[in-house]
């Protein structure tokens, strides 16, 4: 900021919040970077590259390290000559762990607007029915012979979306109030539950028996034909996520002081919450509803950066680590049993779940008031 007064110009000091830094990227662009944040992405980006490496060499087979990066240089780019581990590292846990990330980001990011949203933990995905409406459309669809998981993931996008319009009809009563919110969710939840449940009984055996591991959450059996698709899509929503970093701090502010500065809260809120819930239903469309996810993520990351708003990049970070290291442990630790990646973060995210009812009060105001609050 300059003020120029005849010849002299007198340059005033940026204020910055406290806690942030100025990132400059040119003469005129420049960003606000809250620097805890920062440090904490670049350690959860660490650990999760840590977890990536063990979970490539750890298994049934062990594979060194140095082993490990020679096959995949060689399966992926073609570089050096093939090794006896090409097929377990290359074709068989690269994709696996690469959908595992994807799906842990997705996750991640879609509990952190859907909560930002509502400004509720408890509004995670799984809580309040998405997760469940993406479930109940795509087992009727592979009931009735949608098997494809080219298509899936499309049914499972409708499925998200037409539970979450639903709950927000339901819970609507000229504003939006939090515990009513949750608990409408929770309520749709378990219906949809149920209707999946007849589902399956309608099916046939075996694809039955397909959709009930589905179901639990899953990355077994899993490659790129499930990977690609979603990092395609998250790729291509990037921008609209980008955009959604910057508009959480309108999203954070009461009703009264966003008309007087001229946003448009409600439409910033439904962009938000769509995009959450898209994500969502792409990433149970891609791997099944691994519970817990999009509730724990956020809230681990916002604890970990001290920040006034839900960090997103941290929010797909702890997602993307949360699954990969779970699936890992589903693996190794049961061997020769593997368990589903969903078991194991319903293990973790249950407990925690029942410590935010408990700590939670229902308190909350009606986002006329500036959204929703627990």
């Amino acid at each position: 900021m300059s003020r120029v007064d005849g010849d002299t110009a007198v340059r005033r000091p940026t204020v910055r919040p406290i806690g942030y830094g100025l990132l400059r990227t040119g003469r005129r662009a420049s960003f606000l970077l809250h620097r805890r944040a920062a440090v904490v992405a670049l350690a959860l980006t660490a650990a999760t590259a840590a977890v990536c490496v063990a979970y490539l060499c750890l298994g049934e087979s062990l594979i060194a390290p140095a082993d490990a990066v020679k096959a995949l240089l060689h399966t992926q780019y073609g570089i050096g000559q093939p090794t006896p581990n090409d097929l377990v590292v290359g074709t068989l846990r690269l994709p696996r762990m690469t959908l595992g990330l994807l799906v842990g980001a997705a996750f991640g990011i879609a509990g952190a607007l859907i909560q930002t949203v509502a400004r509720n933990p408890l509004a995670s995905p799984d809580i309040i029915g998405v997760t469940q409406g993406a479930s109940a459309v795509t087992v009727g669809a592979m009931t009735y012979g949608v098997t494809s998981f080219g298509v899936l993931p499309y049914v499972s996008v409708a499925g998200g979306l037409a539970a979450a319009a639903l709950v927000y009809v339901f819970a609507w009563r000229g504003g939006l109030q939090a515990t009513r919110f949750v608990l409408i969710g929770i309520g749709f939840a378990v219906a949809l539950r149920s209707i999946t449940q007849l589902f399956l009984t309608k099916g046939d055996y075996l694809v039955a028996q397909q959709a009930k591991v589905w179901m639990t959450g899953s990355l077994n059996g899993r490659g790129w034909d499930e990977a690609t698709p979603l990092g395609w899509a998250l790729l291509f929503l990037l921008p609209a996520v980008l955009w959604a970093a910057r508009a959480q701090r309108t999203v954070s502010m009461d009703d009264d002081t966003a008309t007087a500065l001229g946003v448009r809260l409600g439409r910033v809120r439904l962009g938000l919450a769509t995009l959450g819930i898209v994500l969502a239903a792409m990433a149970t469309g891609a791997a099944g509803p691994v519970d817990f996810v999009a509730l724990l993520a956020p809230q681990i990351a916002r604890r970990m950066t001290r920040t006034a708003q839900i960090p997103l990049l941290c929010s797909a970070l702890t997602g993307a680590f949360i699954v990969v290291a779970a699936d890992l442990l589903a693996r190794k630790a049961f061997a020769p049993t593997e368990l589903p990646v969903g078991v194991l973060t319903a293990a973790v995210g249950a407990p925690y779940l029942i410590y935010l009812l408990l700590t939670s009060g229902g308190r909350g105001r009606s986002s006329r008031n500036g959204g929703t609050t627990a």
